[in-house]
């Protein structure tokens, strides 16, 4: 091949005859010889070679890598060296592989390769100073086609006849390409050295810190992830509702939204994989966090299904009333939201803005087939009939459960409540603020407490707040039950304007008239907190 790269004549040892001839015709002085040039300039060599006299050296015929440069005389024999070389003046003039391999575009050729095209070329000296179609040492060429074959690959180095071009060649001696090798996942690597780092650093504190995000960017970089379902028999007990007409696929969700498998996508794959099993619309009591399989096991077996219920104490809030039912009902959250806001749905006063307060606190049994509005009107309707049953007109009931949320969270024994609900009347009779830090922290969402701090207490943005706003709040702040509207329908009598709890162990409380006695029983209470300062 005329224009493969002649490796050999590159780094191969040989004589410097071979690589500087000195009969060649003289080129213009002003051009470089092109590669045509040189190779007519070498078939003439040769043939004059063949003709020569016997004693004539033949070092320059059996080195046959190229044309001398243009104007140098013979140098003494001596071995080749890469500076023997012509130079060339311009990018063009270099031989396309040498090019290649400058920019990258070709790897150098397989050491081994390179040492068997030499090897070829000691052992058959005569073939090298053959020429090719064009004129080109064949040998010589052959030589740096298996070369190149071998660095090329699948790079379409090679060719027969007119030699190679920029766009690629036709088959040639090149071997097969590599399989291409697979790409090693490096992110266990990356968290061993990190968590090693980490022990050395900062011992098994930082370890016992840092390994779970570790463990996490591992997942990452590896494509792992977390197991989507959870392992053994499960933890706390919980119970759930597979309501009437519910499928595979509601149970799942079911078993998810109460946290008792992790994966509703998992349990339902395995669900596809059992069609013998059907369930039974009721309750059933399972652990938090089992596995899908013993999730599955626990449904089969009748003796875990109970007779379950949502139970609401005197005092409790809406958004716990809710909770509730999503977790023992197997209500969706959305479902419930929805039905809790549609509001006159039920029944209630006209204005009426929120089902909080008028859910009466019982025990309701879990009926499968409820929805939740089913739900909600039966614990309306329970909370109307009480109200009838404590002499509540009803154009008053929404005045009574009002007041009576607010005596519910207020009040701590049973006997105080009337007395509780005096000092609230007592108050909105002379236009008094009432004071409650329980209708405040209603206000700023939190239904469990009923401490307030100084700038709660002063913030006139909040509605429910009756250290600002005079007269009862703008609605109920938690579901009364019957001691609270008994107390408001039948308070106690007594000038009352303050009351405070100086034990809250025992609940006792003490009603004063005035300020004066109010700060006494005030220091009574902070007394009893210094000695019990689990309770600060």
């Amino acid at each position: 091949m005329a224009d493969d790269l002649d490796w050999d004549a590159i780094i191969a040892p040989g004589d410097d005859a071979g690589r500087r001839r000195t009969n060649e015709p003289a080129a213009e002085p002003d051009r470089p010889m092109s590669r045509r040039e040189a190779r007519a300039a070498e078939a003439a060599e040769s043939a004059r070679r063949a003709s020569a006299p016997a004693e004539e050296p033949v070092a320059a015929a059996a080195a046959g890598s190229g044309p001398r440069a243009r104007g140098s005389e013979p140098a003494a024999a001596r071995p080749a060296s890469p500076a023997d070389a012509p130079i060339a003046r311009s990018d063009d003039e270099l031989h396309p592989d040498v090019r290649a391999l400058l920019t990258g575009e070709l790897r150098a050729p397989d050491a081994q390769a390179v040492r068997e095209a030499r090897a070829s070329a000691r052992q058959d000296p005569d073939a090298r100073g053959a020429s090719g179609p064009d004129g080109s040492p064949a040998a010589a060429s052959g030589a740096a086609a298996a070369a190149s074959g071998a660095a090329g690959g699948d790079q379409g180095v090679g060719g027969t006849g007119g030699g190679r071009g920029r766009g690629g060649g036709g088959g040639g001696a090149s071997r097969p390409p590599r399989e291409p090798r697979p790409k090693r996942r490096r992110g266990p690597l990356v968290a061993g050295i990190v968590i090693v780092a980490l022990v050395l650093v900062g011992g098994v504190g930082a370890y016992a810190f840092a390994a779970p995000k570790v463990q996490q960017l591992v997942s990452a970089i590896g494509g792992s992830s977390e197991p989507d379902d959870y392992t053994g028999d499960g933890t706390s007990k919980v119970t759930i509702t597979i309501k009437q007409g519910d499928i595979g696929e509601d149970v799942a969700k079911t078993l998810q939204r109460s946290g008792v498998v992790k994966s509703s996508k998992v349990f339902y794959k395995l669900l596809l994989t059992s069609p013998d099993v059907s369930f039974q619309p009721g309750s059933y009591e399972l652990k938090k966090e089992m596995s899908s399989k013993a999730a599955l096991a626990a449904l089969k077996d009748s003796d875990n299904r109970v007779q379950a219920s949502i139970v609401i104490p005197e005092g409790t809030a809406l958004q716990d009333i809710e909770a509730g039912m999503v977790s023992k009902a197997g209500l969706s959250e959305a479902e419930v939201r929805a039905a809790a806001e549609d509001v006159q749905a039920y029944g209630l006063p006209a204005g009426t803005t929120t089902l909080e307060g008028w859910l009466f606190p019982a025990t309701y049994p879990i009926n499968p087939g409820w929805t939740a509005k089913q739900y909600f009107q039966s614990m309306v309707d329970t909370m109307k009939e009480h109200l009838a049953a404590a002499g509540v007109a009803e154009a008053d009931q929404e005045r009574v459960v009002v007041f009576a949320s607010l005596v519910q969270k207020e009040a701590g024994l049973a006997a105080d409540y009337p007395k509780v609900a005096r000092v609230f009347q007592n108050r909105l009779d002379v236009d008094m603020p009432l004071q409650s830090d329980a209708t405040v922290a209603y206000g700023t969402g939190n239904t469990h407490k009923v401490t307030t701090t100084d700038a709660e207490r002063a913030d006139a943005g909040n509605p429910y707040n009756t250290y600002v706003h005079k007269g009862l709040p703008p609605a109920p702040i938690s579901n009364p039950g019957d001691v609270a509207i008994k107390a408001v329908t039948n308070m106690a009598d007594g000038k009352w304007l303050y009351f405070v709890t100086v034990d809250l162990d025992s609940g006792e409380t003490v009603f004063s008239d005035t300020y004066a006695e109010h700060q006494v029983a005030v220091k009574q209470f902070q007394a009893w907190l210094r000695a019990h300062p689990e309770y600060q």
